[in-house]
């Protein structure tokens, strides 16, 4: 999968051949960056193998890195409570970050962090060929080559899926106010992931 990008570096034709179980192996042995020194488990994935839709997030929290599962505290309970009212089943989404490792403190995740593991992200994608990517807030946006995306409007690519950025769920926990507006971004896009066989 391209973007509109002139780095040939995130281009990642080697790992996209490794398959999953060898993107994972090279996670796991990754010392590309300082994140890693930190890190008790790094976070791959979780959710089906041909998901419809991925939902890209921005980095592991606390929770996250104690387990090694995406979104599994308070935010993914959010997130799993808005792929119910999505209709989506188990296998039919799947979940990632942006980069794999904890930053300190919880910290947002450097430009040049999300730049190292670009390659990770794009070759998950490319292999996991999701028609939908669901963005989960700003800092997703910057892992891709967009200028800017409207919250809630879909985008499409030259390959033929689509960009979708909605709130992170961490901002809904503390502003619920939001949710609704961020259900009506579900509504206004629900017939790309419904009508998919």
């Amino acid at each position: 999968m391209r973007y509109e990008c002139n780095n040939p570096s995130i281009i990642p034709h080697e790992l996209v051949e490794m398959g999953l179980d060898g993107i994972t192996t090279t996670i796991l042995e990754c010392k590309r960056c300082q994140l890693h020194e930190n890190a008790t488990n790094k976070v791959i994935m979780r959710g089906g193998k041909h998901p419809k839709v991925l939902f890209v997030g921005e980095a592991p929290g606390k929770n996250e890195d104690e387990t090694g599962i995406p979104f599994c505290g308070r935010a993914g309970k959010i997130l799993d409570e808005l792929i119910d009212y999505m209709g989506l089943k188990e296998n039919e989404y799947a979940i990632i970050n942006t980069v794999k490792c904890r930053p300190p403190n919880n910290r947002k995740p450097t430009h040049k962090e999300i730049l190292t593991c670009q390659p990770f992200l794009y070759a998950q994608i490319e292999l996991l060929n999701p028609k939908i990517i669901i963005l989960l807030g700003n800092t997703a946006e910057k892992a891709f080559c967009f200028s800017s995306l409207n919250w809630g409007k879909k985008v499409s690519t030259p390959d033929g899926k689509y960009f979708i950025k909605i709130y992170h769920p961490a901002a809904l926990l503390y502003r619920r106010y939001l949710m609704e507006k961020q259900k009506e971004m579900i509504e206004i896009n629900k017939d790309l992931w419904q009508k998919m066989i």
